[in-house]
């Protein structure tokens, strides 16, 4: 007997039961793309909402109807139906529908009886321009992806980096020095109390802050380090405290957030902090005292939970004398002072530092470069003007020049110290602090020379002036 081409009621398949019409179209109406069902003779059983909203075609238009009629009408432009009854396999195809003037991408399929005839076609529109559409989204969502990867990857070198910087940057050393800063750090970095760190150029201070840091609780917020004397005096107070747009000529649009405000939750080094214009250090004391902070140009004053650590290579009782730093700023940052000796005060970390500098390099350098005895000693007897910063320096530059698997000997290292070979020769009658205060008054003589002016002399061998001429004074008097 012949299935009945009876159009389903209200715009949907002739129900078999109530329930079987509620689910249908329920799930059907509710579809995104377009739907449309013939018998098995291509004659129109249904059409959905989104068929009808995509193409402007009504039920009344096509419901009862065959497909061959409808495209003879003009409603449909190449139409699936009619291939898939006659090849009874899905079919896919580009459908046009004038009347909108647009296109769709169309899939139908065939449902077979138990005979394996087709007694119904599926039929699936979806339009082409919102194709592409997810088309380009798609590609723009690959180029995300490709950012986010090349971004992640990017991230996963600046890990790295960070985590060889934290190792060489870690408090090396055997001495009894290191072992006291050791202590001084475990006993404070848990206690919120503001530190001061005093010692020469190249010492170490940032060292000593940053173990602070990382064995405080505040170790998973932001650490900010300020240097003092790199930042001009007229910028600085808006580096420091941010300001609020149109709060000065030049300034941003959209204001800026200061470097107290980004190390909110976690801490902040200040350092050279001896070298702070006088006339902001007054607001620095009221940030300490009132923990908060008020933008140049705003009104709003904005709380702060930040620890501080101040660090200075200068005498700041000397400053003070000489109504360079304020007294009332000193007792403030002053709570725990830790003083950090100079490298050649503690002569019996320098082979370790040495190697752990050298191990560093070479790992990131891909070399296997080691030193001998000799150049050991000649490490050791140098006076290091420079502090460890001067030895991280040597030691990087050696394992740059050197040959992949080069033993460092006396003849290389020399020339890099600006020595010649007689100079570090030990006779039996001169002790060792005669020879290393010769030695650093033949460095620092050359070095003014050199650079035509004790300023220039200091800057270039990483000390205060002002210890450099005290030292060149001792020097004339005991001639």
């Amino acid at each position: 007997m012949k299935e009945s081409t009876a159009p389903i009621q209200e715009n949907g398949q002739k129900p078999s039961s109530p329930t079987d019409d509620i689910d249908f179209k329920e799930i059907a109406d509710h579809a995104y793309d377009g739907i449309y069902i013939t018998d098995g003779e291509g004659t129109t059983l249904y059409i959905n909402k989104a068929f009808t909203r995509m193409t402007g075609v009504t039920p009344e238009e096509v419901l009862g109807r065959s497909v061959q009629d409808i495209m003879r009408d003009g409603l449909f432009e190449n139409a699936v139906a009619p291939e898939v009854i006659r090849q009874k396999r899905q079919v896919n195809s580009i459908s046009g529908v004038p009347r909108a003037h647009m296109k769709m991408l169309v899939t139908g399929t065939p449902i077979f009886d138990d005979a394996g005839v087709v007694k119904r076609v599926v039929i699936i529109d979806r339009e082409l321009s919102h194709l592409n559409e997810v088309r380009a989204e798609l590609e723009a969502s690959r180029e995300k992806m490709k950012a986010i990867e090349e971004d992640a990857e990017k991230k996963l070198r600046e890990i790295k980096h960070l985590r060889g910087q934290q190792r060489m940057s870690g408090l090396v050393g055997d001495s009894h020095v290191c072992h006291l800063l050791r202590e001084q750090i475990e006993r404070i970095a848990d206690l919120d109390v503001t530190v001061l760190l005093v010692g020469e150029s190249g010492s170490g201070k940032e060292v000593v802050a940053n173990e602070i840091h990382q064995h405080s609780a505040r170790r998973g917020g932001p650490f900010i380090k300020v240097n003092c004397s790199a930042i001009p005096a007229n910028l600085l107070e808006a580096e420091l405290f941010g300001y609020e747009k149109g709060a000065f000529t030049g300034a941003s649009s959209s204001g800026r957030i200061g470097l107290f405000e980004l190390a909110d939750r976690g801490m902040i080094l200040l350092d050279e902090i001896g070298d702070m214009p006088f006339e902001l250090q007054s607001k620095l004391l009221r940030v300490i005292q009132s923990k908060e902070v008020t933008r140049i140009g705003g009104r709003k004053s904005i709380p702060l939970d930040v620890r501080i650590v101040a660090a200075t290579n200068v005498d700041l009782k000397e400053q003070m004398a000489r109504k360079l730093f304020r007294e009332d700023l000193f007792y403030r940052i002053n709570v725990f002072p830790i003083e950090i000796p100079p490298l050649r005060e503690r002569k019996v970390d320098i082979i370790s530092l040495s190697k752990h500098f050298s191990e560093s390099y070479n790992d990131k350098y891909n070399k296997n470069i080691t030193f001998t005895e000799r150049a050991f000693e000649i490490l050791c007897e140098y006076p290091w003007p420079g502090n460890v910063r001067e030895l991280q320096n040597i030691i990087e530059r050696l394992i740059i020049i050197s040959q992949r698997s080069d033993a460092i000997s006396e003849k290389q290292l020399l020339p890099l110290l600006g020595l010649e070979k007689d100079e570090l020769q030990i006779s039996s009658d001169i002790n060792l602090k005669e020879i290393v205060s010769n030695f650093e008054q033949k460095i620092i003589e050359r070095a003014v020379k050199v650079h035509g002016s004790i300023r220039k002399a200091a800057k270039a061998l990483h000390i205060d002036q002002s210890t450099l001429v005290k030292k060149r004074k001792a020097w004339a008097k005991n001639r």
